[in-house]
């Protein structure tokens, strides 16, 4: 897991956050691969603050709203701001900003998809995105709050490592 090197402290109460709710081209838990272009018509045809931000996708505890998302090269690109006088939101804030908490998690009902016979993989060509929640254990473990109140977390491969073991284990199972 990638830890965060930064303190509460050190933040201002401004509940900012960015991260990868998605990355392209890389299999989660379930096996599923985000294409690139796949949430190009859902983001076109909403504004970010419309797309709800979430904790663990319980639709009873929004937290916050995006203000930004965007399709770039790497993956499906989130700022957001939580709702600090939302007594959950504060809490969860208090978590990132400790580091015990990172996951970024995407809600989406799939248009068009394909599956790869020689991986086994569904591709997601198009999907309508309908939330994004912060979560414990994301589905995607390199789907993460890169930036918390405007203050970066050092980078780190362990993500990556830890998501193949992972894979392997379920793969056993």
């Amino acid at each position: 897991m990638k830890h965060a090197n930064i303190l509460l402290s050190d933040a201002k109460d401004d509940g900012f956050i960015s991260g990868y709710a998605s990355l392209f081209d890389i299999a989660d838990l379930s096996n599923d691969v985000i294409e690139k272009g796949a949430f190009k018509n859902s983001i076109a045809s909403h504004k970010a603050s419309r797309i709800k931000l979430l904790f663990q996708h319980d639709p009873n505890q929004p937290i916050g709203h995006w203000v930004k998302i965007v399709e770039d090269k790497k993956g499906l690109y989130v700022e957001g701001k939580l709702t600090l006088g939302n007594a959950k939101a504060k809490d969860i804030h208090a978590l990132i900003l400790s580091g015990a908490i990172e996951g970024l998690s995407i809600g989406f009902k799939t248009k068009r998809s394909r599956k790869d016979p020689k991986t086994g993989a569904r591709h997601i060509i198009e999907a309508e995105l309908w939330e994004i929640s912060i979560v414990t254990f994301p589905m995607l473990p390199a789907a993460r709050i890169d930036v918390a109140k405007g203050l970066p977390s050092p980078p780190s491969s362990f993500d990556n490592r830890m998501a193949q073991v992972i894979r392997n284990a379920v793969a056993r199972f």
